[in-house]
């Protein structure tokens, strides 16, 4: 009887995805939960993560004419009620401050004191007071197109949270921008999902499907909103991306008014942006397996860890002399846009000290000891391949390989993506089949099941909501390459004009 695979993880993914995914991000050391209800810690080896998104995404966005600005946390609750549909969208989640300041009551407690004259909301999107700033900074068409980002915090009161993929307060990016005219704000509503896409699928990873949310889907108060969509390995979609094109509305609510070129006044043209720290948990789901994460090279908080063996003082000097000489070679070389990062990790804790590089998902492991020093090699482990998949290579040649390394692990990681997309993806036009294939088998504890089925939807918004209710799947996009092809809604059997992509969801 051959022996047991054992894995750093329990339970493993196809025991309890959920759970696994948890232990995948405390066994990583990204971040934790933190004393205030549905928020997190972000650890600094998942907010080495998030800095280095940042740095890429905001260079993308910078050369695309965007430039950062910040605005206010509390937002007044007037600005809300200007925008009907979108206040509607969020109300539900919104923390409100009515106090300004904390007094001492019966046995010393601190109770709230000094009711403000009007409500704040801690920000859960800015449109409304990012709209005020456009109306004080827009009069005349010279003035557009205003293009801004911030980067920020946002809380949106969440009942079931889940790191990284869904707490009470985040990270994320807001883009803002107004224009003269529907098309250029269309054209740039466009921009900036490209933007995204190459992001996600550039330095995540991550495959994703570029589509158009449904009316039903839409955000608050949009006129349109496009979306890309990625799935997990357990078969659910998540949504990586937003670009929103707002028409009008917006404009009408905040007062953004301008003179034309022909001194007539019009409205501006809105659109906004977003994605936030949601993007890492889909980074986890998509590459991690039961030995913990697996981190993208191109953005990986550090690509080598150099972990020296040795036995006696005389060996220890010796190895790391040659190890500090190798750190300073590696750290010479440029690796998508920022120098590689190396780690030495000299602990004398045994065979847990590569385990703990394995779990957090370093993409490659480095030991060297006497004998390999001897050779002038070192012994190299990729995140990518089995733990025990390690190879001796000259130093000289690993030094002038690394980044091709890095990139072979970094292309390697998405065509593992795809494939499980592509294997997981189905075209369904039978009912029946569509709700076995979206039910567990086991309905207490279900498996990894269903995927992205490709059916026909009439558009009618009561097949939508039909489907959702009975089976808790929605319409993720209306893929923006789709062509047109004549079939049957998937649920009601009336005429359809083409496929929409159908899944569970986080």
């Amino acid at each position: 009887m051959g022996k047991q695979q054992k894995n750093a993880i329990s339970p493993t993914r196809a025991e309890d995805y959920p759970e696994w995914y948890q232990q995948v991000i405390k066994a990583s050391d990204m971040a934790e939960r933190s004393p205030v209800r549905g928020c997190m810690v972000i650890k600094p080896w998942g907010y080495t993560l998030w800095e280095n998104i940042v740095a890429h995404m905001d260079g993308m966005f910078k050369a695309t004419g965007v430039k950062n600005a910040y605005f206010p946390l509390f937002i007044p609750v007037s600005f809300l009620e200007k925008e009907a549909e979108h206040v509607e969208g969020f109300a539900k989640e919104c923390a409100v401050v009515t106090h300004h300041r904390l007094e001492q009551g019966d046995g010393g407690k601190l109770i709230p004191g000094g009711p403000l004259t009007e409500p704040l909301v801690v920000r859960p999107t800015s449109e409304t007071i990012i709209g005020d700033s456009f109306s004080k900074w827009v009069s005349s068409y010279r003035d557009l197109p205003l293009l801004i980002n911030q980067w920020a915090n946002v809380v949106r009161w969440e009942m079931r949270t889940r790191i990284f993929l869904r707490t009470s307060e985040f990270l994320w990016q807001e883009g803002h921008t107004a224009h003269a005219t529907d098309a250029e704000a269309i054209e740039r509503t466009g921009m900036m999902l490209e933007v995204y896409a190459r992001m996600v699928e550039d330095y995540l990873a991550m495959p994703v499907i570029k589509g158009r949310k449904t009316a039903a889907e839409r955000f608050p108060g949009a006129v349109d909103t496009l979306c890309i969509e990625a799935m997990m390995q357990d078969r659910k979609a998540l949504q990586a991306g937003t670009s929103h094109f707002l028409g009008q509305n917006f404009a009408k609510a905040s007062n953004i008014r301008f003179q034309t070129e022909n001194e007539t006044e019009e409205f501006a043209w809105t659109t906004s942006w977003g994605t936030s720290t949601r993007m890492i948990g889909g980074m986890i789901m998509t590459h991690a397996d039961d030995d913990g994460v697996i981190m993208p090279p191109r953005v990986a908080p550090a690509h080598v860890v150099l972990l020296p063996i040795f036995r006696t003082p005389e060996d220890r000097r010796q190895v790391m002399d040659y190890v500090q000489k190798l750190a300073a070679a590696l750290r010479e070389i440029t690796y998508c846009h920022r120098p590689v990062v190396v780690e030495i990790d000299d602990r004398d804790i045994g065979g847990a000290r590569g385990w703990d590089w394995i779990k957090k998902g370093i993409p490659l492991r480095v030991e060297i000891g006497p004998r390999d020093m001897a050779q002038d090699s070192v012994f190299v482990g990729r995140r990518d391949h089995a733990h025990r998949d390690k190879k001796a290579m000259p130093r000289e040649a690993f030094v002038a390989e690394v980044t091709a390394i890095l990139d072979d692990i970094q292309n390697n990681l998405f065509q593992r993506a795809l494939l499980v997309r592509e294997e997981n993806t189905r075209q369904v036009d039978d009912r029946k089949d569509f709700y076995a294939w979206f039910t567990p088998k086991n309905m207490e504890k279900p498996e990894i099941h269903g995927g992205f089925a490709l059916s026909h939807w009439c558009g009618d918004r009561a097949c939508e909501a039909t489907i959702k209710e009975d089976l808790n799947v929605t319409i993720r996009c209306i893929p923006l390459d789709a062509s047109a092809e004549f079939g049957q809604c998937i649920c009601c059997g009336k005429p359809s004009e083409r496929r929409v992509v159908f899944a569970k969801a986080y």
